[in-house]
């Protein structure tokens, strides 16, 4: 038996963290930071510029960054800090600079520690099936951020909505990132984000892991970074939630996904052209086509 997406969403929903409000018809919401937590202090840079641009304008902004990347290419790779100074780093931009939070977790002892610190906790892509994982994250009540497999086709996501509301939390976000294409490529099928919202729940895109090309170096990923505003112009054509992106001082030097990063002198302008963009996309009427 297939599952198929509605042909419209039962219900539009609105989720609201503190003065923010994600909505597919609501302006975008920028979840914008860097891969993993590489320093203290890189982080606190990469989050204020995050926070100026946005600030500047008027887009609802979430800091987003890994204090643990358990699913590196190789076993020499960075993964971050931990969890425990992980979590002291992302208290600390939480606190100095009053922005919500968001961070994967990879196990599900995990769950109840990261949402005393962090507003949104992410259900990372490849560990999206995995039911324990899922119902422990259900159970902390926190708004969670559900990113599409590579191996899953869009309407598959449907089974994992359920799982987490027959768990008892419904504050759901949904997340693209592109989808495997044979070996070491990634491809976004845009006719996938409306089968996504048709669910009902806001949709993200994370444009700079679609960027990813997995096993494309010799012990780790390589990515298309100067591609990354003709898709994300793409995804926002779509009428999104909110865009989803890593952001570097010096990509070429980053501890993880440089390749994809973007780099963070150019995020004003950036972000500027996809708030135009958005602001277009959600000034038109709805066309039904049929």
């Amino acid at each position: 038996m297939t599952v198929s997406a509605p042909a419209e969403p039962l219900v539009s929903r609105t989720l609201g963290l503190g003065s923010l409000r994600f909505g597919n018809s609501l302006p975008l919401i920028v979840v914008g930071g860097m891969n993993v937590l590489e320093s203290e202090d890189l982080a606190l840079e990469v989050a204020s510029e995050f926070q100026r641009v946005c600030g500047k304008l008027g887009l609802g902004y979430v800091f987003k960054a890994s204090f643990d990347k358990a699913n590196r290419s190789s076993i020499h790779s960075f993964r971050g800090p931990g969890l425990q100074q992980g979590l002291r780093i992302l208290a600390r931009i939480r606190d100095d600079l009053g922005v919500p939070l968001l961070t994967d977790i990879h196990e599900p002892g995990q769950a109840e520690p990261v949402a005393e610190v962090v507003d949104i906790l992410q259900l990372p892509a490849f560990l999206s099936r995995q039911t324990d994982l899922v119902l422990a994250m259900a159970r902390t009540k926190a708004m969670i951020n559900i990113k599409k497999a590579q191996f899953l086709a869009p309407r598959e996501m449907s089974h994992i909505l359920r799982k987490f509301e027959e768990g008892g939390n419904d504050r759901l976000l949904l997340c693209e990132r592109g989808s495997s294409f044979g070996y070491n490529n990634l491809v976004v099928d845009m006719l996938g984000f409306p089968i996504m919202k048709s669910f009902g729940y806001p949709l993200l895109f994370d444009v700079t892991h679609a960027l990813q090309m997995p096993g494309g170096r010799s012990d780790s990923a390589d990515g298309r970074r100067r591609d990354v505003l003709t898709l994300a112009k793409a995804g926002v054509s779509q009428g999104i939630a909110g865009l989803f992106l890593e952001a570097h001082p010096d990509p070429e030097r980053a501890k993880c996904d440089g390749p994809c990063a973007l780099p963070l002198g150019v995020l004003e302008p950036f972000l500027g052209q996809l708030q135009a963009l958005d602001t277009l996309i959600k000034g038109q009427p709805e066309l039904t086509i049929r």
